[in-house]
């Protein structure tokens, strides 16, 4: 009787995941949008190759990969097949890289199937909400030959890559950041003055003074564990500037010409800017190869040497968690989870992200004549966000997540050490930067050009 159940269970899943039909979810949420579950599920999807590529890291993995019949050089055989993976290296960041290309490879298909899809109407439109199961196999599919690409230049050409789509992804990521924080600040403030409340100005007082506290700790940090008196030029060079930078934000937004044309924009804003910034300085410093201007927190508590090489050449061992690549994961997953729930009524940063303004959920849930509910098609006459650019959201975040698991490590013509590089400490400050002078921009853009509308 049990069984039967469970039959007729999975039966009445199969619209969800191999039709058209947008039910995924909607037992837990079903006054949904048929955008969001749809943004959900995907960003489930990243969420999954994600966890798979930090199981692939963990030690260990290259007992369990021995087992998989027909992989690994030394382990299991099929017969007729050849063994092509030496498994001995490709745990780790080999492993990573093929993950995230399968990731990427997959986001980027849809990236540039979903071109121009206007409404729900689109044949396409249906792909995108529905199939689930057969999406899931083409996901599956692209990881599996992922892994089976021959070394060659592969891992140093998909480094370029990461680097290039992890500068975009962080600058996305400042732009979700300045979308949240104001939305945070209009919605506290339009709550004390609709509630004659002052809970909630001592709520964005609070709030503001604890962010500008942890900023300012956070380049005292600085100074003590990543410079040197003569030495570590750079990292002098690159905290000096963005407390300058911060400085700058901070005393435009609540100059009284941006008040008058941008009422909303304040000092919760910026201090979170700059927090966000002090956090990106510390994350391009911990990638700098000088080991003396770039301590490890280990090192720092057990008062191990600074010059202590990281990687052990002989034993290939390399130290993949640190506490920016944790803090660095928390972030994305914050910020991807953001970006699929988001319904924002700020209109730059829509026009930024492809999206429309965000409404209220109006309509009642849709139950089927099989009884299963539905979320509600939202987009029959226009999509609220555009399908291509949060598909190549995802593309670069699945970059990110490549480089932010490795460390930002550079392989080396071997493809067994890892080695810190320059070039992503750059990447990170240039990024940081142009993240500060977007935010600039959207203060002083209202009052440099005051015939347009940026409400």
């Amino acid at each position: 009787m049990g069984a039967c159940l469970a039959l007729c269970s999975l039966a009445s899943c199969a619209s969800c995941l191999c039709g058209s039909a947008p039910c995924l979810l909607c037992g837990c949420c079903p006054s949904s949008n048929n955008s969001t579950v749809t943004r959900l599920v995907f960003s489930f999807f990243l969420l999954l190759g994600t966890m798979v590529s930090v199981i692939m890291i963990l030690p260990g993995m290259e007992t369990q990969l021995r087992k998989i019949p027909g992989f690994c050089k030394g382990g299991s055989t099929i017969i007729g097949v050849e063994n092509q993976v030496n498994c001995e290296i490709i745990v780790g960041y080999k492993s990573v890289y093929r993950m995230c290309f399968a990731m990427a490879c997959f986001f980027f298909l849809f990236s540039v199937i979903m071109i121009r899809v206007r409404n729900s109407k689109d044949p396409r439109a249906a792909f995108q909400n529905g199939f689930w199961f057969f999406k899931f196999l083409i996901l599956v599919g692209i990881t599996v030959g992922a892994f089976f690409i021959p070394d060659g230049t592969f891992h140093t050409v998909w480094f370029y890559f990461g680097v290039a789509g992890s500068f975009i992804f962080i600058l996305i990521q400042l732009i979700l950041l300045i979308d949240f924080a104001h939305s945070w600040n209009k919605i506290w403030v339009e709550n004390a003055e609709e509630t004659n409340n002052k809970c909630w100005f001592a709520g964005l007082l609070s709030f503001t003074v604890l962010h500008y506290a942890l900023a300012f700790t956070a380049v005292v940090l600085f100074y003590v564990y990543y410079t040197q008196p003569d030495d570590c030029t750079e990292h002098k060079a690159f905290i000096s500037l963005n407390l300058i930078f911060c400085i700058i934000i901070s005393v435009v937004s609540i100059l009284p010409k941006i008040q008058e044309v941008q009422p909303h924009s304040g000092l919760l804003q910026a201090s979170l800017i700059s927090l966000y910034t002090m956090y990106v300085t510390w994350s391009a410093m911990t990638n700098n190869p000088n080991r003396a201007c770039n301590p490890s927190l280990l090192s720092l508590v057990s008062n191990v040497s600074a010059t202590e090489p990281p990687v052990d050449g002989n034993s290939g061992h390399v130290q993949w968690w640190d506490a920016q690549g944790i803090v660095g994961l928390i972030i994305f997953l914050l910020c991807t989870l953001y970006a699929s729930i988001r319904s924002s009524s700020n209109a730059q940063v829509n026009k930024l992200m492809q999206t429309e303004e965000g409404k209220g959920f109006s309509g009642e849930e849709v139950v089927g004549e099989d009884g299963i509910r539905r979320a509600v098609d939202n987009e029959e006459e226009k999509v609220t966000y555009s399908y291509t650019f949060f598909h190549f959201h995802l593309f670069l975040a699945s970059l990110y997540i490549m480089m932010t698991l490795t460390n930002w490590y550079q392989p080396d013509i071997t493809t067994q050490a890892m080695q810190s590089s320059m070039p992503a400490v750059w990447v990170k400050m240039s990024s940081s930067w142009l993240g500060l002078g977007l935010y600039l921009w959207t203060l002083v853009a209202p009052l440099i050009f005051p015939d347009r509308d940026f409400n």
